[in-house]
This record gives C-alpha cells, structure tokens and sequence, in this order.
C-alpha cells in the first residue's frame, strides 16, 4: 500500500495533544507515519481534507455483537427482523438482516459507516469463545475483541475460597489464552450462580454465594488483584450486582471500594446509579453525583456509560436474573441460558418510552454520567449495545452532550417530575469536538490499552475518520466522509468502497503452566467437554490476529 496524504484537515487528536489544528496525515503500510523526509516527491495519492474533521477511527469498548447471546437474541425476535429492511446484497456487500441485534455482516458495515474500527464484545462465557470466534470471522472490517466471563466460574470461586490466589492468578492468565480472549469480565458477580441454583440472583455484595464460601465483594477484590498482577492491558470489567434496581447506587459504590486499589472499569454505569427503594417507583431518583464524587476522586477507577435512548431494542446480558427481573416487568417473552460451571445469560424485548417517568429517568442519568465525571480521559461512550439502544446511537448522544439546548428541548417532552428527581436540567456543560474524540476515540483505547489505536501518531495504526463540519450535530456524525481502515479508504459518502478483515484483538499473559494438571484434574470431573477440547485453536487466528502487549 502505498504513501497516502490525507491533506490540511482540522485535527482533533488528543491523545497527542492535538485539538483543531490544521495538519496532514501521512499514512503508509496500514500505519500512520511521519511526515516524509523529502516531501517535495510528493505521495502517489493525496486526499484534500481541507475544512473536514479528521479523528482517528471510534473505539467501542463495551458492546454485544457476537457469541451464542446474540445469536439466540437474533433468533428470539424475528419480527425485529422484519419490521427493518435487510442489508442488501452487492457484488461487494454480503446481505444481513437489521434490528437491534444485526447479523454478522451488517454488524461490521454499519459500525464502518459510522466511522468506527474498533469493537470490543462485553460478556463470552468460556465455553462459548469458539462460537464468538466463528462470528467474529464473518464481521467485516473492524478489529474485534472479547471479555471472558469468570464472576461466576466454579473453579475461580473455589479458588477465593481456599486463599489460593497464585492459583487463581495462573487460572485466569491460561484462560485467556485458551479463549483466545482479551480481559476478564465480571457480571454480578456470585449471583449468576445464586440464580442457577434456584434462588433470587439479586445478591448484595457481602452475601455468601451458597455451596463456595465467597462473597460478590472477594470475587471482586481478588479478580482485580489478579488482572492487575498479570499486567493485563484492560483492568478487569466489573458489571455490578443489582442492576437495573431502586437503590443499588450503595452497592455500585461499594463495589468500587471493593477493587481495593487496584484498577477497575465500571461498566454500564448508568443502570447502576439509583436511588430509592425496592418496588417503589415514587423514590427512583439519579444518585450520580455521589457515584461521579468518588469516580472523580480516585484514578483508579474508570466507566463507560450504557446511555438510554428512546425506542425499541433488545435486552441481553449475562446476568440471567436480571432477564427474568425484566420479563416481569415487561410481561415480555424471556431466554435463560445457563453455561455449565461458568456462567448464564437473560434476553428480553424492551421498549423505552418517553412517557414512562424511570425510561426518562434512565435516559437523564446516562447523561449526567458524561457530564459529571470531570475528566473526559475517564469516561466511554456506550450504549451498552443493544441493552440500552443501539450503538446507532451514538450520533445522537454526541449531539446532545454538544448542546444543552437540545439536552433541554428533549427534557421539556418528558414527565415533569423527571425534573426534581434528578440533576441534569442544572448541567451546562457542553462537550466540544475534542472532548467527543476523547471519549468515543482516545480515552477507550487507553482504557483498554490499545497502544496502536485511538491516536493518529507515527505508529498508530491508520484508522481514521474524516467528517463533513456542519450545524446538524447528529448528521455530521451519522454520515463521515471518509473512514480508512488500517490505510485502506472503507466508506465513502456512507457508501462501502471495500470490506478488508479486521483481526482479533487477544492478549497473552504470563502465567505459572505449573496450574494446568489441577486445572485439569477439576474440569474432568466437573464439565461435560473433555479438557483436550476446551480451548480454541490456532486455526481460529488463521484470519489474523494482533497480540496486544502487556500494560508496562
């Protein structure tokens, strides 16, 4: 491939200090580079960005798009599927269906579309790493990780129990590279299990989760530890117990107490920031200002938010009896899914509604999350695709925390007593350009430790997109002008130019090999796959993969 100039568009780079400059992006082998040192020569092709927004490519640390969730969450909801037309079929294109939960294909052509490169799958239970890898072979385009499952892994408990923390260590560090996976992910943690064994799956934090002698608080405390010591890029993903519950902000906060020092990324946030009490719907009231207080006052700790937007859309999460919470409360057809000795899931159809005072309510906290938290580099935008709206979204939550008059107009439509019950009529705050970089570009590629992506410096990989300026905030976003994928030009105008494969993104730390026989010794006795057949193969990076290094 050769030398590329992506010529004097306004720059807005801020990992490297760049905000709105006027500057060319030079770009050779899929990497960006340093200006030549004989420039008069000139490149073989020059793209004039004069007047244009350039910014490296989006990064979405915290979706669903991949694995045996989704793809039963696509086969749960047909008229989903129906009620939007399918992708069509070009002599480039593949076909795919739409809805909340996209089809392979179409997955990775309208995250392109809107200028994103990078995605990250938030919840892959063990077992089902092949199946996430498979799909992940069929999503075009973008690059693609995966967080694995252990809150509520057997062997990992048993381990807390038993004070054997090297072992627990070793075990989660052969995990991932069994999974080909990227972090490790915690989803109520303890409760999945209370679920599975026929008890409410709501556990507060010191509840003992019966049968492995551990509490939510040491699965928590001792997985950091864990991901900490074996200097994994992305600390651990913490989705906490009590979601979606009046009251659970007491449980969030002390969650991230619970992290003990170490570093912790707190998912979804907005689902986890409630006041009020329990089937009361006269106390549901933001607590964010008390969560964002100690958010803002310990760097350890980082979120991403899982904004509500108004709408149709589909419920699935790895914390099963969150699912069933919510076919309650819906009245609306229900999947659980429960994986052997490792974890579980719950689907449902949810509509979010205007006229509903908690969808308004949910609506306004995702909002005074990225308003509160003082430092942007803190901070992702998430949908928690599709959970809170599909990351189609995106544009629109751009738009509305660059304007505090279109924050106010959409406030002005909701129930009045949305007002009182919450902080965000008082938020002036207005992003600018460089602080939406921050928190869709730059600030989740530090997050995850994507040392390549997320920046447009000399050895950043090429991933970039080009915006039309304009008034119509949520249309500048929707339609980039240009989006290059490691160098190559992939969208046009919203037109796909050419579909190249994105690899996986996997880490591999080290670890002690010396816990693979008691590892093994467990797993046959406990599952009902043989250990020689657990974990996925090279051929699976046949396609390509990027082993991203150790956090330093």
């Amino acid at each position: 491939m050769g030398l590329l100039k992506l010529a004097g568009g306004t720059v807005h780079d801020p990992a490297n200090g760049v905000d709105g400059e006027t500057r060319d992006i030079w770009i050779e082998g899929g990497k960006v580079v340093a200006r030549p040192a004989d420039p008069a020569a000139g490149p073989p092709r020059v793209i004039d960005c004069a007047g244009l927004i350039v910014m490296p490519g989006g990064v979405d640390m915290h979706a669903h798009i991949a694995g045996p969730k989704v793809n039963v969450a696509r086969k749960l909801r047909p008229e989903d599927r129906r009620s939007h037309p399918p992708f069509p079929r070009t002599a480039l294109l593949r076909s795919g269906t739409l809805g909340s939960t996209p089809t392979t294909f179409a997955t990775g052509y309208l995250y392109a579309g809107l200028g994103y490169t990078s995605v990250f799958d938030a919840a892959i239970p063990p077992l089902g790493a092949r199946h996430a890898h498979e799909e992940f072979h069929d999503t075009p385009v973008i690059d693609k990780g995966f967080f694995v499952l252990v809150g509520n892994n057997h062997y990992a408990m048993d381990q807390i129990a038993r004070g054997e923390h090297d072992r627990l260590r070793s075990f989660l560090g052969w995990l991932l590279h069994a999974t080909r996976g990227y972090g490790l992910k915690i989803v109520n943690p303890g409760g999945v299990e209370v679920w599975k064994q026929g008890h409410n799956g709501m556990a507060g934090l010191d509840d003992d989760v019966p049968g492995f002698g551990v509490t939510p608080r040491g699965i928590v405390r001792e997985v950091a530890r864990a991901a900490d010591e074996l200097r994994l890029p992305h600390p651990v993903h913490v989705h906490c117990n009590q979601l979606g519950m009046p009251g659970n902000w007491t449980t969030t906060l002390e969650t991230m107490r619970a992290v003990d020092g170490h570093r912790g990324h707190f998912t979804h946030v907005q689902f986890h920031s409630y006041g009020g009490g329990p089937d009361d719907q006269d106390t549901f009231r933001s607590r964010v200002p008390a969560l964002a207080d100690y958010v803002n006052a310990h760097p350890n700790i980082t979120v991403d938010v899982g904004q509500v937007l108004f709408g149709d859309t589909t419920s699935m999460t790895g914390d099963g009896p969150l699912g069933h919470f919510l076919h309650r409360v819906t009245g609306r057809k229900w999947f659980n899914g429960d994986a052997e000795c490792e974890a579980g899931c719950g689907i449902v159809p949810i509509e979010y509604k205007e006229k509903s005072v908690v969808h308004a309510l949910q609506w306004a906290i995702g909002l005074e999350w990225y308003l509160l938290v003082a430092d942007p580099w803190r901070a992702a935008m998430s949908t928690d695709h599709p959970n809170g709206g599909s990351f189609l979204a995106y544009p629109e939550i751009c738009a509305l925390l660059m304007s505090r008059d279109y924050r106010r107009e959409v406030l002005s439509r909701l129930p009045a007593k949305v007002r009182d019950r919450c902080v965000l009529p008082d938020l002036d705050r207005e992003y600018t350009l460089g602080e939406i970089a921050i928190i869709t570009r730059a600030a989740p590629a530090r997050i995850l430790g994507l040392r390549d992506k997320g920046h447009l410096g000399p050895g950043a990989d090429a991933d970039v997109t080009v915006y039309t300026r304009g008034t119509d905030l949520k249309r500048m976003f929707e339609l980039p002008r240009y989006v290059f994928k490691a160098g190559e030009l992939v969208v046009e105008q919203g037109e796909i130019r050419a579909v190249p494969f994105g690899p996986a993104l996997v880490t591999r730390p080290g670890y002690d090999p010396g816990v693979i026989p008691h590892v093994r010794e467990w797993f046959e006795g406990e599952y009902t796959v043989a250990f020689d057949n657990y974990a996925v193969g090279e051929e699976y990076a046949s396609r390509g993969e990027t082993v991203v290094p150790d956090r330093p």
